[in-house]
């Protein structure tokens, strides 16, 4: 019988998480004994919260919003792409007992694209909606990944100005403002990575955006993804998908990180989705 492991998710709030039931189902296939718990501590108890878990002999934490770009701070060392991003997605506490960050998510949603739905991402060109730390992830990795062009627009323009600065692939990468959706063309694929699903507000997209071969992508999934989703349908995109996936290949990046084992995530993926359609 295999020793029990402590892992979590903090965030806040952080009730809503499904990442429990990913790693539970990540541990079944390989008969690991997991407690994974999700950890509420507001922005002032990160630090304190964080210590006292990996000082209470804990293996790894998922960091969710709004604690990715603090947790960052936490880290004695930071993988590439948190470096890249200033953020984490997960601490790891190392043989030698310090903490390790790195962030996946960038990596999640092009596993997804890529190898769930088969979406060849070399030479398209995207539309970005949101520039926060989402959008920057997704962004990179999709630079990466091989996109053409890519054009952020942001609801409040010196951020998507900013994460293209910050980038400064001019030729690749540039940033346009939200009243100007309606002119700047149409793309084949849309990732949507606003908060607006997650604070129930309704987006008001143009359907010129999208091309016949279209692909959308909401980084949120469920009812939080049902906006988007919806419009993207109406549009006439040919792809919709909302991000239950990363959500899964991103804990699946998590659980190898700490334990050395890749679970099989499609068995995981489908019982998921069963629980929560898409729009």
């Amino acid at each position: 019988m295999s020793t029990l492991a402590r892992c979590g998710v903090v965030g806040h709030p952080i009730a809503h998480s499904l990442s429990p039931e990913i790693h539970a189902a990540f541990a079944a296939q390989f008969g690991r004994a997991l407690d994974y718990q999700r950890i509420d501590l507001a922005p002032e108890r990160l630090a304190a919260g964080v210590q006292a878990f990996f000082a209470a002999g804990g293996t790894g934490l998922n960091i969710t919003l709004p604690h990715k770009h603090a947790a960052a701070r936490l880290a004695d060392r930071l993988g590439p792409w948190a470096q890249r991003l200033d953020a984490v997605n997960m601490l790891t506490r190392e043989t030698d007992g310090s903490l390790s960050g790195e962030n996946v998510d960038g990596a999640a949603l092009v596993r997804d694209l890529s190898e769930r739905y088969r979406v060849d991402l070399r030479g398209h060109d995207v539309l970005v909606l949101g520039a926060g730390g989402a959008g920057r992830a997704a962004v990179w990795a999709l630079l990466d990944a091989g996109a053409r062009q890519i054009t952020v627009v942001n609801r409040h323009p010196a951020g998507a100005d900013a994460l293209v600065d910050a980038i400064g692939m001019p030729d690749r990468v540039h940033s346009r403002y939200w009243q100007d959706l309606p002119e700047i063309g149409a793309f084949d694929l849309i990732i949507n990575a606003t908060s607006a699903g997650v604070l129930g507000e309704h987006l008001q997209l143009p359907f010129k955006l999208v091309t016949p071969r279209a692909t959308c992508y909401d980084l949120s999934y469920g009812r939080a993804a049902a906006d988007f989703m919806g419009w993207a349908h109406a549009a006439g995109a040919r792809y919709a998908f909302d991000g239950l996936g990363m959500l899964v290949e991103g804990g699946a990046m998590a659980y190898a990180r700490w334990f050395g084992e890749t679970p099989d995530t499609e068995p995981v993926f489908a019982a998921l989705r069963a629980g929560h359609p898409q729009a």
